[in-house]
């Protein structure tokens, strides 16, 4: 009996031509997230009353560009790369053919946003919580674009909604890039959204972020199939459980550490009520 399979919807992963430049939706969905962040960014400078001038908020994303960019192809190189780059290390910089890691994304802006930080005058941590409300929006269009190229998709599967992909065989898949489009980008971005609505203890919403995105990841990563060049790393896990799982730790522990240190201020700030 034949398996019911979703069919997969084939869209032209480039957008369009400008004589002869190529403009891919992959790097139309870069352009957009940031652009989702940095507004986010402004808005929430003026809500938190954080007082960020407009030519610093340019210097951040600049600075949260390069350090995505830089990081997140060092990233690739480093960790899914292979042998190819030892052999042909000139096609490190060959960023039109794909390759991009989200830790060694995250690697790079976090050292990008500490530059920044004190070169503007803003708390670290305060600094990367304005950045973290709009993250999810890149990871939402990244994952939906890595879906549009037919590329990073799930395990073979018998789910009705299991889908065979152009460059995946001849069985159906888990569409885990949809799985993470969801849960890494829509879901994260309504819970760091909701936290938004007022200043939190600082890392409160960076450390949501980190734990929020290492979880999801390390539970799609069940269903995604493994890097072809690298297989399983360690057992039943992947290199992205394995890299996420000390993000999920520290997120764990900022989250707490600014749990305590909000606590902490409401209970400084609640009058004595002895005598009264």
């Amino acid at each position: 009996m034949a398996l019911a399979v979703l069919t997969y919807p084939s869209i032209n992963p480039i957008a369009f031509h400008l004589g002869p430049l190529v403009v891919r939706w992959y790097g139309l969905a870069y352009v957009a997230g940031f652009i989702g962040a940095a507004l986010i960014l402004r808005r929430l400078n003026r809500v938190w009353e954080i007082g960020i001038s407009d030519d610093h908020q340019i210097d951040i994303v600049l600075a949260a560009i390069i350090g995505v960019i830089v990081g997140g192809r060092l990233g690739y190189v480093l960790f899914y790369g292979g042998s190819e780059y030892i052999t042909h290390p000139l096609r490190v910089f060959a960023t039109w053919d794909g390759g991009m890691s989200f830790h060694g994304g995250l690697a790079g802006i976090l050292l990008a946003g500490w530059f920044v930080s004190r070169r503007i005058g803003v708390p670290y941590l305060q600094l990367v919580d304005l950045g973290a409300v709009g993250a999810p929006i890149g990871f939402l269009l990244g994952r939906i674009t890595n879906f549009v190229n037919g590329e990073l998709w799930g395990r073979v599967t018998t789910v009705p909604w299991g889908m065979v992909f152009p460059t995946g065989g001849p069985l159906p898949r888990h569409p885990s890039q949809l799985y993470e489009a969801f849960l890494e980008g829509l879901v994260l971005f309504v819970v760091l959204l909701w936290l938004a609505r007022r200043k939190r203890a600082d890392g409160m919403i960076f450390g949501t972020l980190l734990a929020g995105y290492a979880a999801f990841r390390i539970l799609v990563e069940f269903v995604r199939e493994p890097d072809l060049q690298l297989g399983f790393i360690a057992g039943p896990f992947t290199m992205g459980q394995l890299l996420s799982l000390p993000m999920l730790l520290v997120g764990v522990w900022v989250v707490v550490r600014a749990v305590k240190a909000e606590r902490a201020s409401r209970a400084a700030s609640t009058p004595d009520e002895v005598g009264e």
